[in-house]
């Protein structure tokens, strides 16, 4: 008897111990359950850390944004490397068209690098072959020799170099072989006209010893260049077409240099004296050493002598104002640097030029006594 009710308890505190595990097991998944009913308070420190993933895409906005600015700006100028050839530093109109070129460059950011030529064509071509080495993205040139054209643009087209030529203009069919090369200047055939023009401004229209004809000497600059050529022609030309009979006493070389010009119209006052009625000079500064001739021969500009310039220098607009020259042609050097920065730019653009329209004139003016103070 005792024995069963032993095994009675042993049986119920089994089942006891059997019910109390199962309650267990059922408990644990309750457990795991309270977590996935928590699962939203889980997400939402991913909702707060959104943004910080959006961060990324608003740094690559204003990167983006930032390029686009710096490419805005590189073709405004900001940052390019231009290579400009003079043909040699200390031609005094040239020193002036080099300066404006120099202040308009660096205004718009560009880098700059300026080389003197010497007036020597071989050096100036080891100089653009250098730019080109160096990986300039465009060129401008002055040339020292216009023969040298087919060469110059040669180079700059096997290169692939946006190219502005300056001041001595090319024939149109040298200029027709590169469609990224384009000339920036003035049609010397102007000055040359004016020239004359002021000449036949004159109340005897040159012919200060009234014998029916207006002889003159005409000092020219380097008669290779193209404005030199037409300057020397055309001043004559519009004295004849004007039907005045001319005759010439000398025409030399000078070089564009004032103390050549001072040689020879010193040589000429003395070989032909009260002959010469009228020096024609293709610069100002051959002409202000043209002046130092005249006076040291005891001559007097606009009494009996006529005496006339190109480029309206500074100095030579003071000689015109006191009555020591009979007048001047402004060749602008600024308007001329600004045209060639614009086609620079315009080059840099993509813009291409076709045969025939690659020359970009600036008119030259006329510059006498009347209207010098306008200039100065």
């Amino acid at each position: 008897m005792k024995l069963k009710k032993v095994l009675a308890i042993a049986m119920a505190s089994m089942m006891v111990f059997g019910l109390t595990a199962c309650g267990g097991n059922d408990a644990a998944p309750a457990a795991t359950d309270a977590p996935a009913e928590e699962a939203p308070a889980e997400e939402a420190p991913a909702e707060e850390e959104a943004p910080a993933e959006e961060a990324p895409a608003e740094t690559e906005a204003e990167d983006a944004a930032a390029e686009d600015a710096d490419a805005a700006a590189e073709a405004a100028g900001a940052g390019g490397n231009i290579g400009v050839c003079i043909y040699k530093f200390d031609d005094a109109f040239m020193t002036t068209y080099r300066n404006a070129l120099q202040e308009i460059l660096e205004g718009k950011g560009y880098t700059v690098t300026f080389m003197d030529g010497k007036n020597d064509q071989a050096e100036q071509n080891n100089q653009i072959n250098n730019f080109i080495a160096q990986g300039v993205d465009a060129l401008i040139i002055n040339p020292v020799m216009t023969s040298a054209a087919d060469q110059i643009i040669a180079t700059v087209k096997d290169a692939g170099v946006p190219t502005v030529l300056i001041n001595r203009e090319p024939t149109a069919e040298q200029m027709s072989a590169y469609d990224k090369l384009v000339y920036v200047g003035c049609d010397a055939r102007q000055s040359g006209t004016m020239q004359g023009e002021l000449i036949l401004d004159t109340e005897n229209k040159g012919d200060i010893n009234g014998d029916g004809k207006v002889s003159y000497i005409m000092i020219q600059g380097d008669p290779e260049n193209v404005d030199a050529q037409y300057r020397t022609e055309f001043s004559v030309k519009a004295l004849t077409d004007a039907g005045i009979e001319v005759e010439e006493l000398d025409l030399q070389r000078g070089d564009w240099d004032r103390n050549k010009g001072q040689e020879i119209a010193q040589n000429d006052l003395a070989k032909f004296g009260d002959q010469i009625e009228v020096i024609f000079c293709n610069n100002d500064d051959m002409a202000i050493g043209a002046l130092q001739a005249i006076q040291a021969a005891g001559r007097k500009v606009n009494e009996d002598i006529y005496l006339v310039g190109v480029d309206a220098l500074d100095a030579a607009l003071n000689e015109v104002a006191a009555g020591n020259m009979t007048g001047t042609v402004l060749n602008d050097a600024q308007g001329q640097a600004e045209g060639a920065v614009q086609a620079m730019e315009d080059l840099l653009g993509g813009k291409t030029y076709a045969s025939g329209e690659q020359s970009i004139y600036v008119d030259y003016v006329k510059v006498t006594p009347d209207n010098v103070a306008d200039f100065q």
